[in-house]
């Protein structure tokens, strides 16, 4: 049944194609038209889901007024064991069906644009969309919009998906999701936009930001048209009472960083607590996880849920101060064990949360103090909302715009830029990774390094260094060191004794320090006087990243090349303008695969597209002699002067690696390979059985 259906839908999408063509489409037509329709199936979805946590929060408490309401009028025994309940049900659920439903949901939207290319699993959304809302919606100490931008960055995925787009049109379409989720949720477009930009794609600079602004554009007018021009909070107006007062948010700031990076700690802290400590069952975790909310919720019912009645009270000056720092803390505790155990919801609502309330009680503090100078503790509450956001996402435009946007009031943007950016340092300070992108660390994903790291993963030591180098000998006199070292145009040098075995290194800057001592004294000096016995060595089985590591740490241009890691024999040298030109020829390849990639994916085993004379793109199925072995071990590239783009497992069209395959993939029998190089070369590899 399931590859009937597969087969429909592939019929369906070529079709669709088909129609496209037919139709003249411009690819820049396409993508706006396909952004409206992300950004109206987003709005909905935000729609929908804010509806489906008040239905459950209605079916789950016994009150008849807004959430916090219904939670405080209900018996105890319902706090406590109502959150327990709502675990019981999402755990399992995101367990067997749908685990990247699982936390708050940005990560794993992360980690599908920079590691699989922008494709997220169709069932995602339905899965997040109900597990999130039962959380929330049961009394889980989470917020509604991560889960919406994970379910507006699935479906613009799935579609990108079905209309089979390349990838880097495919990555477009998920931050359009992504920017629609954010827009939908706090009626924001522009900061809906950036959002996408700042915190998913890490880019600025993408070539087509048109779609994304549409899509954040349309959500809004989605939302709006169904809900009003609303405002997620009720803001207070904000006055600026005098210009002394922003020392005030540069102390707010400090604070808001220090939070910050508190609540990153501890909700990782839980997560390893939940992961190595306990012996429950994964899908069983939720259910304790709900039972601390609970309990907590019995003395505290007001970090229950998404906590936006608790917000609007700091904003409108309705809370004691006293309580809503002690408040800041439980918060961050009932948010870390409800998403440490498995439960489904967003950072965002929490962060707000912990920044109103720690405006609220700096505001009331600083305005008893100095009441002629400072504004009302709701504008610190305020602008505590953006300094927290920024700290934890370290994406202070994004959360300067928010506040902007949910005030209309450019005078609050002075004092907010200042808290803002002294949050973001200070929780810099602590930890390079937001709480974001912490977690993909934790899983050896290090977006930050950027993506060339992976490429230089992918590009081997054997395939760039040079087998022609020169080498000093430790009893050379200092004359012929000098001598070889101008002749030759690199800047470090291996000392090798007779056997190659290196004992060293000179550098330009070592000889440097002798080159003006006296004439005896040079003929008196051989290289082992000279020499630096500090030296580190690749092996040609290790990565160019590994490599430039090595190399950055002594500041080297390049570094001697052993044919095991063990061995202390130079065979070569690798510098690190060759690794500069292979990593800019893999660009390049990698560029020109994506531009032919929708074509290829479709393409049926032994169909071939030529791109340049002599060059192709060839999809096959994979040798036999390649079964069982790894492409770090087969060497494809040196061996038959083809570059593997991408991995097919099992000969299913939607189950591909990635672009650069992992060097320690095994192939299986039934994978198919899509090939690139010249003609003569894949003929090769297609002849070997």
């Amino acid at each position: 049944m399931s590859n009937k259906f597969s087969k429909f839908i592939k019929y369906i999408s070529q079709k669709n194609s088909e129609l496209l063509n037919k139709a003249n489409l411009t690819e820049h037509t396409f993508m706006i038209i396909i952004a409206l329709i992300i950004g109206t199936l987003a709005g909905f979805s935000a729609i929908l889901i804010r509806a489906l946590i008040e239905l459950i929060t209605d079916i789950s408490y016994t009150g008849h007024g807004s959430i916090l309401q219904n939670i405080s009028d209900s018996p105890w025994y319902l706090i406590l064991f109502v959150p327990a309940l709502g675990g019981l049900i999402v755990g399992p659920i995101i367990y067997f069906f749908a685990p990247e439903a699982k936390g708050h949901g940005v990560p794993e939207v992360m980690q599908a644009i920079f590691l699989k290319g922008g494709k997220i699993r169709p069932r995602v959304a339905l899965i997040k969309a109900f597990a999130s809302a039962v959380s929330i919606g049961t009394g889980g100490s989470v917020g509604r919009e991560g889960p919406i931008v994970q379910i507006g960055s699935s479906l613009g995925s799935t579609i990108g998906q079905f209309f089979h787009v390349p990838t880097k049109r495919m990555k477009t379409l998920v931050g359009c999701g992504a920017a629609a989720g954010i827009a939908a949720a706090f009626n924001a477009p522009i900061a809906g936009a950036l959002f996408a930009l700042e915190i998913i794609l890490m880019d600025f600079a993408v070539a087509q930001f048109s779609p994304i602004v549409i899509a954040s554009v349309m959500a809004t007018v989605v939302s709006r048209a169904f809900e009003g021009d609303f405002a997620a909070f009720k803001v207070p107006r904000y006055e600026l009472v005098n210009p002394q007062e922003l020392i005030f948010y540069l102390v707010l700031g400090v604070l808001a960083g220090v939070v910050s990076y508190l609540f990153i700690k501890v909700l990782y802290s839980f997560e390893d607590w939940f992961d190595e400590q306990t012996k429950i069952p994964e899908y069983l975790r939720p259910v304790i996880g709900g039972l601390g909310v609970g309990l907590i919720g019995i003395f505290a019912p007001e970090v229950m849920g998404v906590g936006y009645d608790t917000i609007n009270f700091a904003l409108n000056g309705n809370i004691i101060w006293y309580f809503a720092f002690i408040l800041i803390f439980v918060k961050i505790f009932a948010t870390a064990i409800t998403l440490g155990s498995g439960g489904s919801g967003g950072i965002f609502a929490p962060s707000l949360f912990m920044g109103a309330t720690l405006g609220a009680a700096f505001g009331v503090v600083v305005h008893q103090l100095f009441p002629a100078i400072t504004a009302t503790p709701g504008a610190y509450a305020l602008v505590a909302m953006g300094g927290l956001v920024a700290g934890t996402t370290r994406a202070p435009i994004t959360a300067i715009i928010i506040v902007f946007e949910l005030t209309n009031d450019y005078h609050i943007i002075l004092p907010l830029m200042i808290t803002t950016i002294i949050s973001t340092i200070i929780s810099s300070y602590f930890t390079r990774e937001s709480i974001y992108t912490l977690k993909l660390v934790r899983r050896g994903i290090h977006l930050k390094d950027g993506s060339e790291v992976n490429v230089m993963k992918s590009i081997f030591v054997r395939d760039v260094y040079d087998t022609q180098f020169t080498a000093i000998h430790p009893d050379d006199k200092f004359n012929t060191v000098v001598r070889k070292v101008v002749q030759s145009h690199g800047q470090e040098f291996p000392v090798l004794k007779d056997n190659n075995e290196i004992i060293g290194t000179i550098s330009v800057d070592t000889i440097k320090d002798f080159l003006f001592e006296n004439d005896e004294l040079q003929e008196v000096l051989i290289a082992a006087d000279v020499f630096e016995p500090k030296y580190e060595t690749v092996s040609v089985d290790d990565n160019c990243q590994t490599a430039l590591e090595k190399m950055r740490k002594y500041n080297w241009e390049s570094i001697p090349v052993t044919e095991t890691p063990d061995s202390k024999s130079v065979i070569g040298v690798l510098h690190i303008k060759d690794i500069q030109d292979a990593y800019h020829k893999a660009i390049e390849r990698l560029d020109l695969a994506e531009s032919f990639a929708s074509s290829i994916k479709k393409s049926d085993d032994g169909d071939e597209l030529h791109f340049m004379e002599g060059y192709s793109i060839l999809q096959i199925h994979v040798p036999k002699s390649f079964v069982g072995k790894s492409i770090k071990e087969l060497n494809v590239r040196a061996r038959f002067g083809v570059d593997i783009l991408s991995v097919k497992t099992n000969g299913k069209k939607s189950s591909q690696i990635k672009a650069i395959p992992s060097p320690d993939y095994i192939f299986k029998e039934g994978d198919f390979l899509i090939l690139a190089g010249e003609v003569k070369n894949i003929n090769k590899v297609k002849i070997l059985d």
